[in-house]
C-alpha cells in the first residue's frame, strides 16, 4: 500500500517561510494541492519523477518551490513570502503511472494533509 505522510505545517505570520515535506513509500510523479475552508481543492505545484520538470499555479510562482530527494523518497514544498490567503490544508499526492498533472482527479494516492495557517 502506498503511503504519503506530510509534515511541516504550522502557524506563521505573513511574510514568513515554511517547508513542507512528504515522505512517500515509493517513487512517483508528485503534486501538492491545497484546500482552504469552504473551497475546493486546488493545484499548487507538481514535479516529475526525475525532478527535472516542475510546474506551479500562478498564485505561487516565484514564492513556492517544489523539489524532491529520490534517495529519501521525499518531496518538498518550500514556501516563502507567505500570505494569509495561503492558509489551507496542504496535501501531497502521487500518480501511480504517468505524469503529474494539475488535476486532482488524476492522482491515485493522497496524504492526510498538513495545516498551514498564515496570520496577518
Amino acid at each position: 500500500q502506498v503511503q504519503l505522510v506530510e509534515s511541516g505545517g504550522g502557524l506563521v505570520q505573513a511574510g514568513d517561510s515554511l517547508r513542507l515535506s512528504c515522505a512517500v513509500s515509493g517513487r512517483y510523479a508528485m503534486g501538492w494541492f491545497r484546500q482552504a475552508l469552504g473551497n475546493e481543492r486546488e493545484f499548487v505545484a507538481r514535479i516529475s519523477l526525475s525532478g527535472d520538470i516542475a510546474d506551479y499555479a500562478d498564485f505561487v510562482k516565484g514564492r513556492f518551490t517544489i523539489s524532491r530527494d529520490n534517495a529519501k523518497n521525499t518531496v518538498y514544498l518550500q514556501m516563502t513570502a507567505l500570505k494569509p490567503e495561503d492558509t489551507a490544508v496542504y496535501y501531497c499526492a502521487a500518480v501511480e503511472v504517468g505524469r503529474a498533472t494539475t488535476q486532482a482527479n488524476d492522482y491515485d494516492y493522497w496524504g492526510q494533509g498538513t495545516q498551514v495557517t498564515v496570520s496577518s
